[in-house]
């Protein structure tokens, strides 16, 4: 397999899988070190909160290549073979946010519509001790105690199989949270839907503003 450009397949394949309390695995330097610079200044200038398809955004150079790889064959392999599914007959509906607002976060399983989510996370730095800190928990109403907590920084990956009990969210933080976000869903029809359900809610906060 040609190697990517800007992922580091090897660190993807590294990243240890757990099963419990539901399938999840969590990667570091994920990011080819050479293709950081141009990724962070590629990032695009994103004014609005919250996550725009990659058809609402402008992508460029380093920053575009980074989804094209997502979103191919070779990478849905990897990370299918990590979790033992076909994802490459899956669509993929990638999403980028690069503003978070409080009302963010809140404990949720994902939709029975996606497959598989996969995070990945492009902060230089994050001080904030708890507040956007993705965790992995046990139930739908508390942040603690979690399984795992995930620090977004520049080049953490974060994959998890949807299940009834993949409850997940992060305390509220309000600020730049730089995240690409690509779901494997069920059918091509689900992905024209959530395409359109994005684009409404986005239409709707310029509108009123939040």
């Amino acid at each position: 397999m040609a190697q990517l450009s800007t992922i580091d397949l090897d660190a993807v394949r590294a990243a240890p899988l757990s099963r419990e309390p539901y399938s999840f695995c969590l990667g570091t330097d994920v990011l080819r070190p050479e293709a950081i610079d141009e990724i962070r200044q590629d990032f695009p200038a994103i004014a609005k909160p919250g996550y725009l398809t990659v058809d609402e955004v402008a992508l460029k150079g380093r920053f575009r290549d980074l989804i094209e790889e997502l979103e191919s064959d070779a990478f849905s392999v990897i990370l299918g073979e990590k979790f033992g599914i076909d994802l490459v007959s899956c669509p993929r509906l990638t999403t980028i946010m690069k503003r978070s607002q409080l009302k963010y976060g809140s404990i949720h399983t994902d939709g029975p519509s996606k497959v598989l989510t996969l995070l990945v996370y492009m902060n230089d730095a994050w001080d904030a001790p708890a507040a956007g800190r993705l965790r992995v928990l046990y139930d739908g109403k508390n942040y603690a105690p979690f399984a795992v907590e995930v620090p977004p920084t520049m080049g953490t990956m974060f994959a998890f199989l949807r299940a009834d009990n993949s409850w997940h969210g992060h305390e509220p933080f309000e600020g730049e949270r730089r995240v690409v976000q690509v779901a494997w869903v069920k059918d091509a029809a689900e992905l024209e839907r959530k395409k359109k359900r994005n684009r409404t809610a986005q239409f709707l906060k310029g509108i009123f503003g939040r």
